[in-house]
């Protein structure tokens, strides 16, 4: 079985992965996260743009195991903040990974915002980054295989946290079409809608092919 990184520590992004490969019928990977490999140096993520922070996560994990790698860079974009918080989501309130802290914030600068101006959208930018022995030695050659692959999900942002699946902006998410927040649907109603797992569903062919070598 070939195995394939995950550069996450964050279990739940290694399940959704699992459940969308699953769901395609394809087997014969074993999908990995960062825990169970040697640790390595990560680049910062200093990048203006999703995709620049998932390129360098992804060619980082690449370079260090030799594992086809997978970065996910995502957050939510708000309309009425110009599209903040964009790349900065996961330390929006000054600390990485405080999802309340986060969220607390987000609602307070919403607090005066109407319903009718209340849009956002969680943007997710998968890369896939199949390394060669040349790369894994340090020479980028024009025979590397980088793909990045883009998902979104729209909706709105709610009054009051509701719900508790999910993680990150979830409880205040409300996708379009929906009474619901995501954190109150079901993993694989998410499965079939979020903008992680729309990104993902780009890569499965890709990632039959992996499966089969």
């Amino acid at each position: 079985m070939r195995r394939i990184l995950v550069a996450s520590r964050n279990p739940k992004k290694l399940v959704e992965l699992r459940r969308v490969l699953a769901a395609a019928h394809v087997t014969g990977l074993e999908v990995v996260g960062l825990d169970e490999v040697a640790e390595y140096p990560e680049t910062p993520e200093t990048g203006a743009t999703f995709e620049e922070n998932a390129l360098v996560k992804a060619q980082d994990g690449a370079r260090a195991t030799g594992l086809p790698c997978i970065a996910d860079d995502s957050g939510l974009t708000v309309a009425a903040l110009n599209g903040m918080p964009g790349v900065l989501s996961a330390r929006w309130s000054g600390v990485h990974g405080d999802d309340a802290a986060n969220t607390a914030l987000l609602l307070a600068q919403m607090s005066d915002v109407p319903e009718e101006r209340r849009q956002a959208a969680f943007v997710s930018c998968c890369v896939l980054v199949v390394p060669t022995d040349e790369y894994v030695d340090g020479e980028e050659g024009p025979e590397v295989n980088e793909t990045a692959v883009h998902g979104e999900w729209h909706g709105a942002i709610a009054r009051a946290p509701r719900g508790e699946n999910g993680f990150g902006y979830d409880p205040v998410f409300v996708p379009a079409g929906e009474d619901r927040t995501a954190a109150q649907m079901s993993a694989e109603e998410k499965d079939a809608d979020s903008h992680r797992a729309r990104a993902l569903a780009q890569l499965v062919p890709i990632l039959r092919t992996l499966a089969e070598v």
